[in-house]
């Protein structure tokens, strides 16, 4: 019997972050509409559409290969099984041990890499387009989020996101330079890597400036759904990310104490909540910028990431 709670808080975060995702993309469009003073979609607007195309038949092009009709399920499964490992409302699940940064990045680039080569599968002059324009992308980001895992883990002593979580809430941190960049930098790679304003606009369908759009043309059904419904939950991964290294606040502790998880799971939703209403309000007040300053961007979040590290490296207590 005392394997069964840890189990279902376990199926529970699961659960809870593949169901609310589209919620939380349905929040930030509905900032930005009333924002630009109109009314805008209904709130589960995102689960309307994905149950419109689970529906419809999925279109294959003649010439795409047996990688472009499996890449929507690997990008699916890599980028649920990240999001599952990153602790929510408490920071002791039963597979908080596997919940190691470096693991989930390498997750996250799996799924990318499996979209850049399914946007490149079916020949193209969009999706080609859309492929490269990722990898450049991917180029600066994953080596910036290395630096940021790096500062985290050199305070904390660990790259387990429970253990980390564990550190920040026993209240002994204080105010860190090196983690004021490490948040700054994470911030630019969560915009970057879930295409929002200012790298990527994920309404538009403008063929010179799309990245993540261009390389999903192809597809449709299913398969689309598969791809929108990982995109809600890579966001969902990030926001719960920066919660949990930078927020821990209200997360439970100890472990198996259904009081103090429900505490932290209220408290978890209101972080979500606040971070889809910042991003909304962040993506109306911020343009597009072209795609050629997006590595001046990125490159701006690396060596946020590099001098956190070389600060830590310093002093400790920097």
């Amino acid at each position: 019997m005392a394997i069964i709670y840890p189990l279902l808080a376990q199926l529970v975060q699961m659960t809870v972050i593949l169901t609310l995702s589209p919620l939380l993309i349905g929040l930030v469009r509905k900032v930005k509409s009333r924002l630009q003073r109109r009314r805008g979609s209904s709130l589960i607007q995102p689960y309307r559409d994905l149950r419109r195309l689970l529906g419809k038949e999925a279109v294959v092009a003649e010439n795409a290969s047996w990688l472009f009709r499996v890449a929507p399920y690997v990008v699916f499964a890599s980028t649920w099984v990240a999001a599952a490992l990153i602790p929510t409302f408490s920071a002791n699940l039963m597979f908080s041990w596997s919940g190691d940064l470096i693991a989930i990045t390498a997750l996250l680039g799996s799924a990318r890499f499996s979209l850049a080569l399914a946007g490149m599968d079916v020949g193209t002059s969009f999706g080609g387009l859309g492929s490269s324009r990722e990898m450049m992308i991917a180029s600066l980001a994953e080596p910036a989020m290395l630096m940021i895992v790096f500062s985290v883990a050199l305070i904390a002593g660990s790259t387990e996101l429970s253990t980390i979580a564990g550190y920040m809430l026993n209240g002994q941190v204080g105010l860190r330079v090196s983690l004021a960049m490490a948040l700054a930098a994470l911030l630019i790679v969560a915009v970057a890597e879930n295409g929002r304003i200012p790298v990527d606009n994920p309404a538009t369908h403008l063929e010179l400036t799309m990245v993540h759009e261009a390389m999903v043309l192809e597809y449709s059904g299913r398969h689309l759904a598969m791809i929108e419904l990982a995109a809600s939950l890579q966001l969902m991964l990030y926001l719960s990310m920066i919660a949990c290294i930078f927020f821990p606040i209200g997360m439970a502790a100890d472990a198996n104490v259904p009081l103090l998880d429900a505490v932290g799971f209220f408290a978890w939703l209101a972080k979500m909540a606040a971070g889809g209403i910042a991003l909304g309000v962040a993506e109306t007040i911020v343009a597009k910028m072209r795609v050629f300053r997006v590595p001046n961007f990125l490159g701006a979040a690396l060596m946020l990431g590099l001098l956190g590290v070389l600060l830590l490296f310093v002093s400790r207590g920097m």
